[in-house]
């Protein structure tokens, strides 16, 4: 060889990948995961929301009990009021017994009815608010018998029935929730299902030939797999990023706003609408499990494709 001969080596060029990782089909696809795991992850936050304000209720309403007095004519109510409280004291199982003074009445009924109202010119009820033991309640039924005996116009509300409603509601949201998310797992895996069968098609040569040649069924389907992973994983990543800055600005709002007394109504219902950090967590899981999801299902699918191809292969009618 001469000193002035120069050889030239290429680089060999890299094999292209199975699946194009940038084609606009995939990029689709991950927009879809990315707004079904917003909505799973929204379906958490709310059924957490709803459980926390129904634990809240519950331990709330079972903590007390009032006795709520009706203003009659020639009725003292001021000392009914008394007298009811000094009954409902003297019961086992009974911690504190207050009424709710008039000003106090006044800033409840704010809300409704606005300010500059004059109990008087009302038939506006008075109560006594009851804190309960909850470890050992009294007996609710010698207490409405005692109360009602000495002041005729009162009644005892224990609650009961509020906290069965409480419970029944708590319960119905978690499974609808469970449902919701269900419904919406289910659209993900049928997408991801079209998106994987999409991709078979667009490469289908390519799949016939590694097929044909020798090339393994688990081989191929991984080829899909990491594909499609990443792609479950990017999507499912950013909806539930995005859902949990839904669930600080909206806590961040509630703090800012929930201070009239309209709004500090609307806090006794839903709470301050501060998500718990099991929210996050479970958010978290969601994006794990699509991820899963994706996964699991392209290979199904890819499997399912290629033992198409053995079949049609096999039979020579097809």
């Amino acid at each position: 060889m001469s000193g002035d001969e120069t050889i030239v080596v290429g680089r060999t060029p890299s094999p292209s990948p199975i699946v194009p990782p940038g084609n606009i089909a995939g990029q689709a696809l991950i927009l879809v995961v990315a707004i079904m795991s917003f909505l799973s992850s929204l379906t958490i936050g709310a059924v957490s929301l709803v459980g926390q304000s129904a634990a809240t209720w519950q331990s709330q309403i079972s903590r007390e009990a009032t006795v709520q007095i009706r203003p009659a004519r020639d009725f003292d109510i001021e000392t009914a009021l008394a007298e009811a409280r000094a009954i409902a004291a003297d019961f086992d199982g009974v911690r504190a017994a207050r009424i709710i003074g008039p000003d106090e009445t006044l800033a409840l009924l704010e809300p409704w009815l606005g300010s500059g109202l004059a109990l008087d010119e009302l038939p506006v009820p008075r109560l006594v608010v009851i804190t309960i033991d909850e470890t050992a309640p009294p007996d609710f039924s010698a207490m409405r018998a005692a109360i009602t005996e000495a002041v005729p116009n009162a009644t005892l509300d224990d609650h009961r029935a509020w906290v069965g409603r409480l419970v029944a509601m708590a319960r119905t949201t978690t499974l609808a929730g469970i449902a919701i998310l269900g419904l919406v797992l289910a659209a993900l895996v049928m997408t991801v299902v079209f998106a994987t069968r999409g991709a078979l098609a667009g490469n289908h040569e390519v799949i016939e030939v590694l097929h044909f040649v020798g090339a393994r069924a688990g081989f191929i389907a991984r080829q899909f797999e990491r594909r499609f992973l990443l792609v479950g994983l990017q999507g499912a990543a950013a909806g539930g990023a995005l859902a949990m800055l839904v669930f600080l600005a909206t806590g961040l709002w509630a703090r800012r706003n929930l201070t009239s007394a309209e709004n500090e109504q609307l806090s006794a219902f839903f709470g301050d609408f501060a998500i718990g950090p099991w929210t996050y967590l479970g958010v978290l899981v969601v994006i794990g499990l699509v991820g899963l999801l994706t996964m699991i299902t392209t290979r199904i699918t890819v499997l399912s494709v290629l033992h198409e191809i053995d079949e049609k292969r096999a039979d020579p009618a097809l």
